[in-house]
């Protein structure tokens, strides 16, 4: 799937796992966390994104 909008969606991606394939490629990255039932990077802060831990629950506790 070629994404149409990947250069802009790179300047807006805070994922820090290198070796990802998926970074800027949204509608993939979603798509592959949501299997793991995981949200991606760009709903977290970075620093919590760094601690790669992508819960749900991760989610809701940083922004109650």
């Amino acid at each position: 799937m070629k994404c149409e909008n990947y250069d802009n969606n790179m300047k807006n991606c805070n994922c820090s796992y290198e070796p990802c394939s998926r970074k800027g490629k949204c509608c993939e990255c979603i798509v592959y966390h949501r299997s793991l039932g995981e949200l991606p990077a760009c709903y977290f802060s970075d620093k919590v994104e760094k601690t790669y831990d992508r819960s749900i629950s991760r989610f809701i506790k940083e922004n109650s």
